[in-house]
């Protein structure tokens, strides 16, 4: 489980200062698929980063698992990252002189690591990437791409992975097999995934969808549609 308590982050000082995330709680249970949303501005990057461990928090806590990250020293913060959280991003951050494999395999490789043989086979199996392991990116869709990303993500086997805008650049049909893919993850391997999102399509892949605005959770939907998600975020002013 990932609980955030209090949580507030601010950026900047006195006159200047800006509220990003003000007196947060949040929770997400284990093996559950989250979809944050809200404007420009609500706070929803800021709150990934700090649940991630990306960002540190001016007050409040973050535990992920028994682990209460926010407290954690940079060292001991960057270690429990690299063993414990998976990310994806919008712009698929691949090292474009690497192959497919090179790039799955790379976090683990730099931390002196071998994934495991049959959770690759596996992973790469259900990301339909077996064909496509000796290919550099520039040789890859969009869609290819990102889910040359997820399995990166998911080679640590991670306790959540965070997802910032993962279908932001593709097309509908790319950003349909990424979202499936990560709720194939969630019901098949167990994983916890919180997406940040500002597309209504994405957000219905989720089970759950939280809204926030001006820093604040101002509410959330289970089991949601793309029209409740549209609904929603018209009485939310998202």
């Amino acid at each position: 489980m990932l609980i955030a308590k209090d949580l507030t982050k601010t950026y900047g000082q006195g006159l200047n200062a800006v509220r990003a995330l003000d007196r947060v709680t949040i929770g997400f249970d284990t093996g559950a698929f989250a979809a944050i949303m809200g404007p420009s501005g609500s706070g929803k990057s800021t709150l990934m980063h700090c649940l991630a461990g990306l960002d540190t928090v001016t007050s409040g806590s973050v535990l992920v698992g028994d682990t209460p990250i926010s407290g954690l020293a940079d060292r001991e913060l960057t270690l429990f990252r690299r063993d414990h959280v998976g990310f994806i991003f919008q712009s698929f951050n691949l090292l474009p002189a690497l192959t497919a494999e090179q790039n799955i395999r790379l976090p683990l490789e730099l931390a002196g690591r071998h994934p495991d043989p049959r959770w690759f086979q596996e992973v790469v199996g259900v990301l339909g990437l077996g064909d496509r392991l000796g290919h550099r990116p520039s040789e890859l869709s969009g869609g290819q791409q990102q889910r040359v990303a997820c399995a990166r993500a998911l080679m640590s086997r991670p306790d959540v992975i965070f997802a910032d805008e993962p279908t932001g650049n593709l097309d509908s049909r790319s950003g349909a097999e990424v979202l499936t893919f990560l709720r194939h993850s969630v019901r098949e391997f167990g994983q916890t995934v919180i997406m940040v999102t500002h597309d209504p399509v994405a957000a219905s892949y989720a089970e759950r969808v939280v809204f926030l605005a001006d820093g604040q959770v101002l509410g959330e939907l289970l089991s949601p549609t793309v029209a409740q998600v549209l609904d929603a975020l018209k009485v939310h002013e998202c």
